[in-house]
């Protein structure tokens, strides 16, 4: 039998499977454009806290219990057992 010769069309679908689908294209680019404006205005807006540091205690030996939540001089809050 003799082979059937290659149509121009079915060698356009080939090169066709090969790109994604117009959708998710459009999709990426949408999706670019958003995070590129929302870099824009983060920016433009600067820091949210400009004057917020750190508490200035090492991550270890500052003496304390260990706990490291910042609440030891609120009222109300004792260590008991809660009865």
């Amino acid at each position: 039998m003799a082979e059937a010769p290659l149509s121009p069309r079915s060698a356009g679908v080939t090169a066709r499977s090969l790109l994604p689908p117009p959708a998710l294209c459009g999709f990426l680019l949408l999706l670019v454009l958003v995070f590129s404006v929302s870099w824009a205005v983060g920016s433009a807006a600067g820091p949210v806290a400009p004057g917020l540091h750190g508490t200035g205690r090492s991550a270890g030996g500052d003496g304390g219990d260990g706990d490291g939540d910042g609440m030891e001089d609120m009222p109300g809050t004792g260590h008991g057992s809660g009865g």
